[in-house]
This record gives structure tokens, C-alpha cells and sequence, in this order.
């Protein structure tokens, strides 16, 4: 009896143990929650978050009242797009008659969204080239939702950049910023229409700067920024930390239509350049030195035989042009233009374009290893029409022209692909999968010069090729599409 009773105390204390353990636990656990939950953020970082979060919604109010909402309207003639011309077809019109389901309106209207960012209090807006082309309306919806009809007062399709007025005054102006002073991993805000959605406002950080060969614009050193723009910013403002305007934003890289985080934003500078001579008459005039550029490659300094790494080579001259009666040649590597180097095409093409025409500056080159100074009258460049090729027809060689197949350049290839009556020389019709020329040249690329010597047919071409020796790199001044450049051909492919 008396061992009963022993055991069953000793099982009401290991009881009474186990509860008191759990209650102890419960308590220590709701303790080391409660402590979790009274983790408090630092008063130093809160502070920090605060002043950015409050300093960019400061920058966003200075700048929103000056960015607004561009609407465009054109009409479109269904019988100018290919579409339209199958459906006018009179085969299809005879099986599905005019009330087809598929028939389309002969016109119809086309409506588009911009942005735009006022730069002058008596209504002058820069925008985009691209936002107001070819256009029969615009309307302009300010930030206080007024609305007023739009003029285009000049548009630069080589830069994409347009002037606009609305008949308004004392409007809020943005403060012009200085582009050239941006550096990677500045932040930045965008600000625009994207989709229609009025006075967006994004944040980012500059990704690079000096970006050219693009292929949006003919004249381009973009400012490649990650903060998130979409159809409908294109025209509207990128603003750095002052509240002041870095850019335009004009464009982005995507593959799916969507932003993607890359974006391109013309610089300042270069807009302010642009519409001021916009504003002033109209149209840009730029500064011309009558020579087509190209890169300095590693190849092609070889050839040259160049000790230099940095300038632009000469590819061409236009007769008669400022080059030309300077004294400049084909073959020459351009070091310096108006006492600024000329490290890039990018570069030089934006120093001549923005020298007032009838300008005399400074020009140096390195011709056959020495540096040579010119006196350059730059003219004012003129509107030529762009022309291309492209088509087909021979001699085969043991070295790196192996492959490539050429002809005469007769009166009717010319004619039928409208090469000027300057340009002489052999066109390739053909290059062999196999050739190391294959990634270097093209059908329809005209061969002028082989290793520094004149080509102007088939026999000479065979002549001066048939010597080159096997292992031997090729130098060759090719023509195309309406502008010479040296090419090299390596044993690399």
C-alpha cells in the first residue's frame, strides 16, 4: 500500500514537472518574441531615409509643373501602306467584294502620346523629333490639366530633337542643366507621360554616359539610365539631383517592347544646342568637313602602320570639300580638331557639327608617321540624299580573298543601284562561307583600293590580289552604302 501511494506522488511530481517546464518555456518564448517585436529601426538610418525619400519627392515637385502631356493626331491614307494596297487589290476585291469583312477604310485617324518640357515661360516645349513627325495635331495638357494647341516650330530628326509653342505665358520653366558633368551612378529621376499616365515619376541611377552607335539618331551621345521609362516618356525630362534638366529621354532597349532597364536619354548640352538654333530659324545648321570617319581598330593601325591608338581614319574625301582644299587625304588619321583630341568618331563628329560654318580652326593628322597641321574652313553640311546597295557575280586566290567573287562595275550596275559617277572600282557579288572575308565583306561592297593601290577593274584587281601572299593581312577601301571605310582581313574569323 505504502509503494502505491509512493509512485503515485512520484508520478503527480513528474507531472506537476513537465507542466511547469512547458509554462516556463511559453514564458521564455512570448519573452524572446516580444523582444523580436520591439526591434526598432535606428534612429540614424531612419534619418538617412527620410532625407532621401523627402529630398525626392522635393526634386519631383520642383520639376513635374514643367513636364507635359503631348497628344498627336495624323491621318492615315490606308492606300500608302502595304496592307491597304493588298486589300485594293481588284483579285481580292473580285472574291470578297467591297463589303468584305476584311475591308478596310481608305483613311483613318492615328493617335499617339508624348512628352514635352517647357523651356521658356512664353510656351516653348522641347520634346522629341520622333513624338511630332509628320503630324496634323497636337494638343498640350499642362500639369494643372489645361489644355492648348501646339505648333512645331523646328524638328532635327539627326539628333530627335523638337521645339513645340503653345500660345500661353508664365509658364513654369525647368532649370538647364550641365550634362557634361554627369557621372555613372548619379542618381537620377525620370519624369513623363508613360502610357498616358500623367506627371510619372521614376527613379534611377546613371548607367553610362558618351553612349553612341545606338542607331537612333545620326548624331548620338546618349545617357544610358536604368530608372524606368515606357512608351509615352519619350520627349520628357530627366533631372538630376538639383531639381535640374540632364537629358531628354528618348528611347529604350528592349526586346519585348517593354522597358527592360536600359533607357537613353539625350544629354542637355546637346539639346540645348539644338533648340536654341531650333528656335532662332528653324533648323539646325551644322559645320562640315567633307570627309567620311571611321574607327581606329588595332587592324587597321597595323596596316597603317600607326603607332597611335586613339584618332579617327580618314576614309574618304569629298571633292571639293573643306578637307579637300585644305590639303587633307584619304589614309589620314585626324589627332586633333580646334586644340580638342579627337579620340572617337562620336567625338569628332559632335566637335564639326556644332563649328559655326564659315570657321577656320585648326586640323591634325598623322600622315606617314609624322604630324601634320592644317588651316580648315569648315562649310555648313549639306542634305544629301543617302543611297544603298546590294546585289550578285570571279576569281579565286590561295590567299585571304579566297572566295570572294567580283566584276566590273559596268554603266548598268551603276545605274540600276545609283552609284555616284565618283566611285570606281570592282563590286563583290559573292564571298564564300569559308573565306575570311566573310564577316568583313558584303554583296554589293565596291572595292576601290587593295593595300593602299587603286582598283578600277577586274584586271587590276587580279593583278595586285594574285601577288598577296597567303598569311599576309589584306588593307581594302571599300564603298558601301553611299560611304567608304577601310576593312582589314585577318586569318581570324
Amino acid at each position: 500500500m505504502f509503494n502505491g501511494k509512493k509512485t503515485i506522488v512520484g508520478v503527480m511530481l513528474i507531472v506537476c514537472g513537465l507542466i511547469a517546464g512547458l509554462v516556463i518555456a511559453s514564458n521564455f518564448n512570448i519573452q524572446n518574441q516580444s523582444s523580436a517585436q520591439a526591434k526598432e529601426v535606428s534612429a540614424q538610418s531612419r534619418d538617412v531615409l527620410v532625407q532621401l525619400s523627402n529630398a525626392m519627392a522635393e526634386v519631383a515637385d520642383v520639376v513635374k509643373p514643367s513636364v507635359v502631356n503631348i497628344s498627336t493626331q495624323k491621318t492615315v491614307d490606308t492606300k500608302d501602306n502595304q496592307m491597304g494596297r493588298f486589300f485594293d487589290d481588284p483579285m481580292f476585291k473580285k472574291f470578297f467584294g467591297d463589303e468584305s469583312p476584311f475591308h478596310m477604310p481608305k483613311k483613318y485617324e492615328s493617335r499617339a502620346l508624348g512628352s514635352g518640357v517647357i523651356i521658356k515661360e512664353d510656351g516653348y516645349i522641347v520634346t522629341n523629333s520622333h513624338v511630332v513627325k509628320d503630324v496634323d495635331e497636337i494638343k498640350v495638357i499642362l500639369a494643372d490639366k489645361t489644355e492648348y494647341k501646339g505648333k512645331i516650330i523646328g524638328a532635327d530628326p539627326k539628333t530627335d530633337v523638337a521645339v513645340i509653342k503653345i500660345d500661353a505665358h508664365n509658364l513654369p520653366v525647368i532649370k538647364m542643366g550641365d550634362s557634361s558633368k554627369m557621372r555613372v551612378g548619379e542618381i537620377v529621376i525620370a519624369v513623363g507621360n508613360p502610357f498616358g499616365l500623367n506627371q510619372t515619376v521614376t527613379m534611377g541611377i546613371v548607367s553610362a554616359v558618351g553612349r553612341s552607335e545606338v542607331g537612333i539618331a545620326d548624331y548620338e551621345d546618349f545617357i544610358q539610365i536604368d530608372a524606368p521609362i515606357n512608351p509615352g516618356n519619350s520627349g520628357g525630362a530627366l533631372v538630376n539631383a538639383n531639381g535640374e534638366l540632364a537629358g531628354i529621354n528618348t528611347a529604350i532597349f528592349s526586346t519585348s517592347g517593354g522597358y527592360q532597364g536600359i533607357g537613353f536619354a539625350i544629354p542637355s548640352s546637346m539639346v540645348k544646342s539644338v533648340m536654341d538654333k531650333l528656335i532662332k530659324s528653324g533648323k539646325v545648321i551644322r559645320g562640315w568637313l567633307g570627309v567620311n570617319i571611321q574607327p581606329l581598330t588595332p587592324e587597321l593601325a597595323k596596316s597603317f602602320g600607326l603607332k597611335e591608338k586613339d584618332g579617327v581614319l580618314i576614309a574618304d574625301i569629298v571633292e571639293g570639300g573643306p578637307a579637300e582644299k585644305a590639303g587633307i587625304k584619304r589614309g589620314d588619321l585626324i589627332v586633333s580638331f580646334d586644340g580638342k583630341d579627337a579620340s572617337n568618331t562620336r567625338q569628332l563628329r559632335n566637335l564639326v557639327a556644332n563649328t559655326p560654318p564659315g570657321a577656320t580652326l585648326d586640323l591634325k593628322v598623322i600622315r606617314d608617321g609624322k604630324e601634320v597641321a592644317f588651316k580648315v574652313k569648315v562649310g555648313e553640311l549639306p542634305d544629301i540624299k543617302q543611297a544603298a546597295a546590294e546585289t550578285p557575280s570571279s576569281t579565286e586566290f590561295s590567299n585571304r580573298l579566297k572566295g570572294v567573287s567580283v566584276q566590273d562595275l559596268t554603266a548598268s550596275i551603276r545605274e540600276r543601284f545609283n552609284f555616284p559617277a565618283k566611285v570606281s572600282g570592282v563590286i563583290v557579288t559573292n564571298i564564300a562561307d569559308d573565306s575570311a572575308a566573310f564577316n568583313v565583306l558584303k554583296q554589293s561592297d565596291i572595292i576601290q583600293e587593295v593595300n593602299r593601290k587603286r582598283v578600277n577593274n577586274v584586271r587590276e584587281y587580279d593583278s595586285i590580289v594574285s601577288a598577296i601572299k597567303a598569311e599576309e593581312d589584306i588593307l581594302l577601301l571599300v564603298y558601301r552604302g553611299s560611304a567608304y571605310s577601310y576593312v582589314t582581313i585577318t586569318g581570324k574569323k
